[in-house]
């Protein structure tokens, strides 16, 4: 066991606990702690397990290790406070990328929540200035920048590709424009104080961001944002860009 683990799940517990209280009471957060711990015990048979590894065809195709199947049963509980890491699909992605209308070249690709940096490899079959992954769970950072190392691809067009492990809530956002791209990485909470953050940030420095939003759950965050404006959706994601 990690020895900083104890204090990560302590933290990451009383945080959550703090959260939740204050946006569904007391006994609210009970009742999603409960489900969330049981849904980790569930996850943990060996039948889950192996179901885990169902993502793993971009693996074997690139060699690196961006699977779910992988992860340490420390990340995993802390996941519970956070966010559980799930690779994103890679058509998924692509589509994704395919309905922005902007000239990557001009942009920084930033992924909130970046885990073992699959993400971040794709993003750099496209011309962006730059990627950074931002993931808060050491473990997943820790992959990342192996997986970051190990890519090779003849296809790849962004070379500048940077793993910072801290929570998004931290981060300082470039004064460039932007691609943010979300896949759940925040409780509704912190989610609202990352988007009133971004909101100081174009006041400061006035740009363009655009906002992917993968399996956006938690979209009223965003929606109910003055400064955003719904760019396009699926069933799958929504696009949000800032008003101009």
């Amino acid at each position: 066991m990690s020895s900083s683990f104890p204090q990560q799940f302590w933290s990451g517990l009383r945080n959550w606990w703090r959260e939740q209280a204050d946006a569904n009471g007391l006994t609210g957060a009970a009742s999603l702690l409960a489900r969330n711990l049981w849904g980790f015990v569930r996850d943990s048979t060996p039948e889950r397990r192996r179901s885990r590894y169902g993502d793993m065809d971009y693996d074997w195709e690139h060699r690196v290790n961006t699977t779910s199947g992988t992860v340490g049963w420390q990340a995993r509980l802390l996941g519970c406070f956070h966010s559980p890491y799930q690779p994103t699909e890679p058509a998924l992605f692509h589509e994704m990328m395919a309905s922005l209308p902007i000239a990557f070249d001009t942009f920084t690709f930033i992924d909130l929540g970046s885990g073992k940096g699959r993400t971040l490899l794709m993003a750099s079959e496209y011309p962006f200035r730059k990627i950074v992954g931002v993931e808060i769970l050491p473990e997943l950072d820790r992959a990342a920048q192996e997986n970051i190392q190990a890519y090779k691809s003849p296809t790849q067009q962004c070379s500048e590709i940077q793993a910072v492990c801290v929570d998004a809530r931290d981060f300082e956002l470039p004064d460039e424009p932007l691609v943010l791209y979300l896949f759940n990485p925040l409780p509704e909470a912190p989610l609202r104080q990352l988007i009133e953050r971004l909101e100081k940030s174009l006041a400061h420095s006035p740009r363009a961001v655009w906002i992917v939003y993968h399996n956006p759950l938690l979209e009223p965050a965003l929606a109910v944002s003055p400064f955003l404006e719904k760019a396009g959706s699926t069933p799958y994601y929504s696009l949000y860009r800032n008003s101009l």
